[in-house]
């Protein structure tokens, strides 16, 4: 079972999935080592990270210097295809005309989805984040807690590679005994920033990566992944010895070439294609969930890319790993006798609770830094230190006046050469009052390296002004799918936490004796991030434990169509102060287990 055309398509099939990223691509590993037959629909063409990525390609080699174009809105390099936040007849459209009012919507159009462009960080969401609302009185609480999803973090752990230490931290739980691969050892402005930022009372530790630095023990992981199944053992092993440990080569948002980084094609497809249980559709764009007369899923309706014909597939079961809005799309354009407001959406929670990362970031020259002789840089290309949570305690004594907490991430390190002024060496001029020549050279060698930022991500909880629905005015895609309308509103919370993050920011830059870029701490709205531009969002298919306030039940069921799950972020209820990948695999891995077990019993 290949790839394959719409003409190639079996008549019917156990298991269809619209989407083949972190969730869609976890489910049908699943479905496939269970040998269950899967079909994996794709509205992107298929990607080879082996044959396609650029490792050790410089900017001069590429078009333009490698910068970045309406079809490559990360720079040439970045491993998107067709994918951005603004897709040529891919339109969707915001209610809010005010500053910071618009919601900025990423969509990857390839196989494989957002993991091939992330930069890996995986974190558990810890305890507090699963009880929002009882802790915080904000937002909505989750239907289960962390200690039911954590044995299946273990599994995604062990199965994508994630390197990181345990640490003891207050709600960024550790990994079990042996599941963590060794984090890479930190750089000059890394070591620098930790043993600082101590006199604060401020931990900067290992942050979690999917990276292997060091190769899988592909002896012993399989068979606590797969206890009893002896073909899914195999495969998986054959691929664990496939995937090389990290060279500290390039940025791994340009993809992975070797396989030492995570993405779905590398882990999940390839050896799910092998078990022969899995067929992939790619150019597929689904429009719509059908359902029969009682209510259940039958299969799903898309048009082929490629000659704009209008198909269907038919599946005993349908899972939705879309990413969160797309899946929210697909729900709302699922309209039938049963289903008048789409599928879900009785109660009218279908694009409710949409969330995103609460960002920030500030940066600093660092004097500490400038002049230091050629040293140790080693590691991965991006971040290798962070910030967890570190006042969760007061935050519950109510010593705060936001709710949720939020990471920094702080970079460092050897990049391309920056001056005094804080520009990238390549932007500036002469006309600017730039030295050029020797003194332009000198100049560089002072500061290469020398600088800091730190970049800060925080929880937000649902509230009444973000959403999405169907746009009210028929605006429709070059394949007449009617589009998405996004309300996006900050709340006081959310700009309270961001002036917090300023302040905590400035204090650790300047305890490095940093040379601090501006402040947005008397000005959160202007520092804030627009929603959206982290692609972090979730939401708008929230879970829960009562239908009239969610649409999900604790297992990624849609309540009143048993047979349809939703493998992505849609179901989260909240966003945390941990990036979501992690959590949408795990979610992905425990309605998976369920559902496989279900369809044995012959309820689904």
């Amino acid at each position: 079972m290949p790839v394959i055309s719409p003409e190639e398509t079996q008549p019917s099939y156990d298991a269809v999935i619209v989407g083949s990223g972190a969730g869609g691509g976890q489910v049908a590993y699943l479905f496939a080592m269970a040998g269950i037959k899967t079909l994996v629909l794709e509205a992107g063409r298929m990607f080879d990270p082996t044959r396609e990525t650029a490792m050790f390609h410089t900017p001069n080699m590429a078009p333009l210097r490698a910068e970045r174009t309406p079809d490559k809105q990360y720079g040439f390099y970045d491993a998107s295809i067709a994918s951005g936040w603004d897709i040529p007849g891919e339109p969707y459209t915001n209610a809010g005309k005010e500053e910071k009012r618009q919601f900025a919507w990423w969509r990857q159009r390839m196989i494989g989805g957002r993991t091939n462009h992330w930069g890996r960080v995986s974190l558990r969401n810890g305890p507090y984040d699963f009880e929002m609302a009882t802790r915080m009185g904000v937002g909505h609480d989750w239907p289960i807690s962390y200690d039911e999803l954590a044995p299946y973090y273990d599994k995604v752990e062990m199965l994508a590679g994630i390197f990181g230490a345990s640490e003891g931290i207050e709600n960024s739980p550790d990994s079990s005994p042996g599941v963590l691969l060794p984090p890479p050892k930190f750089r000059a402005g890394e070591l620098l920033a930790r043993e600082k930022a101590k006199t604060l009372g401020i931990p900067i530790v290992p942050v979690h990566r999917a990276i292997l630095t060091k190769t899988q023990d592909a002896e012993r992981l399989p068979k606590i992944l797969h206890p009893g199944n002896g073909k899914a053992q195999r495969l998986l092993a054959e691929n664990m010895r496939m995937r090389a440990k990290c060279f500290f080569a390039t940025d791994c948002h340009r993809g992975c070439s070797i396989g030492a980084a995570f993405d779905s094609m590398t882990v999940f497809l390839r050896p799910a294609l092998k078990t022969g249980n899995l067929d992939i559709l790619p150019n597929a764009m689904v429009h719509e969930v059908t359902v029969n007369d009682e209510g259940r899923a039958t299969g799903v309706s898309y048009i082929d890319k490629v000659d704009g014909g209008e198909h269907h597939v038919s599946g005993r079961t349908v899972v939705l790993g879309a990413s969160s809005q797309e899946s929210v799309r697909i729900l709302l354009n699922s309209r039938s006798r049963a289903f008048p407001d789409g599928i879900g959406n009785d109660h009218g929670m279908v694009g409710q609770g949409l969330t995103d990362s609460v960002a920030s970031s500030l940066s600093a020259q660092i004097p500490a830094l400038e002049n230091l002789p050629l040293h140790n840089e080693d590691g991965t290309v991006g971040q290798q230190a962070y910030v967890p949570w570190w006042r969760a305690a007061d935050q519950l004594a109510g010593k705060l006046d936001f709710p949720g907490g939020y990471k920094f991430i702080v970079s460092s390190g050897r990049k391309m050469p920056r001056l005094s002024t804080g520009r990238s060496f390549d932007s500036l001029s002469e006309a600017e009052g730039i030295p050029f020549g020797h003194q332009l050279k000198e100049e560089a060698r002072r500061y290469y390296g020398s600088f800091i930022g730190i970049g800060a991500q925080g929880a937000m909880a649902a509230n009444k002004d973000c959403y999405c629905e169907i746009d009210p005015d028929g605006v429709k895609d070059q394949w007449g799918i009617p589009v998405l309308k996004f309300h996006w509103k900050f709340s006081d919370d959310e700009l309270k936490q961001v002036a917090d993050q300023q302040r905590s920011m400035r204090s650790i830059l300047e305890v490095l004796g940093g040379r601090v870029s501006r402040s947005y701490e008397d000005d959160p709205l202007a520092g804030v991030k627009v929603g959206g531009s982290i692609i972090h969002e979730v939401g708008g298919a929230i879970m829960g434990a009562k239908r009239v306030e969610s649409v999900t039940n604790k297992w990624c069921q849609v309540w009143d169509v048993p047979n349809l799950v939703i493998a992505d972020g849609a179901t989260f209820p909240t966003t945390a102060d941990k990036n979501p990948t992690l959590s949408i695999m795990a979610m992905a891995w425990r309605a998976a287990d369920h559902l496989i077990g279900e369809m044995k019993k012959g309820n689904v």
